[in-house]
């Protein structure tokens, strides 16, 4: 698995090349002849692990326009930030880009820090995150390793290593091609050719630059790179879910408009830590019989199930048998009576997908 230092000018060369005709247009990239904006770059990196671009891009131009520094995002309050990430999931990188922010305001002036080691200092930044705003926003040779670039790597190189055991080497390989030479621009290269070309499925050899060096497509099933060890069976889990409803609320003093629901805090840690949501059982292995699961109800009422909802977590499924029911005014103690339409829009998604539901 190694390559001669021609080879790997050549490389280097072809890929940055196809990078400046065909690199992503993205709102968090500087472009041609601006320094990239640590913030901005931080704040993406941040929002597109476990997710896609797409799905990425209107929560960043959103926060963005709310909070335009990391000053801003620092002073922001924190259920404000937390209804803001709603359907980013992972949502305790929601409190971690909020301890990040603040450490940078009050332990940095403001500024991030220039050097991969002291972003690796900052709350919330893993070793990817510190390399990519070192090497985007900071012009640091990084070595920048996502998942993309893993299988960019395991496919030039025709690892036979399965990941996650591959890991390691697969950053060795990066490595050997990060160079002080515009670290910034390779980092985005490799993402954007991992993204756009060397997909998981199907990847576009032709349009390649890296094509002639690799190894697995020489060997004719590119797709069939990198390796995978069998993956362990996902955990199933089962609970229920409440929505309790009102045709006007009390908030503070005042009424509130019509079609409330009533939503709880969950607690600060764990899934959906500090997230809005509604009321649920505990979530178990085992079924919840409709009996036990009214046993639980946050209030006593006339519940009717409405059905049920499936979401995947990273570590196990679960499944929501959802009830719903209207509220007496004597029940509006406890709750955080919401318009069903803020409900919608500020709760996570396996809320989302109950309200949707009923």
């Amino acid at each position: 698995m190694t390559i001669g230092k021609t080879a790997l000018a050549r490389l280097r060369k072809r890929l940055l090349a196809w990078y400046d005709i065909h690199g992503r247009a993205l709102p968090w990239r500087a472009t041609a002849g601006e320094r990239a904006d640590p913030y901005r770059v931080w704040l993406s990196e941040i929002m597109l692990q476990q997710t896609t671009v797409p799905h990425a891009t209107p929560y960043f131009l959103a926060f963005t326009t709310r909070w335009p520094t990391v000053a801003a995002l620092a002073a922001a309050a924190d259920g404000e930030v937390m209804a803001a990430w709603a359907g980013l999931g992972y949502y305790a990188r929601a409190r971690n880009l909020l301890a990040c922010a603040r450490a940078v305001a009050e332990e940095h002036g403001g500024v991030f820090p220039g050097t991969e080691a002291r972003l690796r200092a900052l709350p919330g930044v893993g070793a990817y995150t510190a390399a990519a705003v070192a090497a985007i926003a900071f012009g640091q040779d990084a070595n920048v390793v996502d998942g993309n670039v893993e299988r960019v790597m395991a496919r030039l190189f025709a690892v036979e290593t399965p990941l996650p055991a591959a890991k390691a080497d697969l950053k060795a390989l990066a490595g050997t091609l990060a160079t002080s030479e515009r670290p910034g621009g390779w980092a985005q290269a490799l993402m954007d050719l991992g993204s756009g070309v060397c997909r998981p499925r199907a990847p576009l050899c032709e349009a390649c630059p890296l094509a002639a060096d690799c190894r697995a497509r020489a060997g004719g099933a590119p797709e069939t790179y990198p390796r995978r060890a069998a993956k362990a069976e996902r955990p199933h889990r089962r609970g229920a879910a409440f929505i309790l409803t009102r045709p006007g609320f009390a908030k503070g003093n005042a009424v509130g408009p019509a079609d409330a629901v009533a939503l709880v805090r969950r607690p600060p840690r764990g899934l959906l830590g500090g997230m809005l949501g509604l009321p649920t059982t505990p979530w178990r292995a085992a079924p919840w019989p409709l009996a036990e699961a009214l046993a639980a109800a946050p209030a006593a009422s006339a519940w009717r199930e409405v059905g049920r909802v499936e979401h995947v977590f990273t570590h196990f499924s679960l499944d929501l048998l959802v009830l719903t029911a209207p509220a007496t005014r004597s029940q509006a103690e406890g709750f955080i009576w919401t318009p069903r339409a803020e409900a919608l829009a500020g709760t996570p998604s396996v809320f989302r997908k109950a309200l949707e539901l009923a």
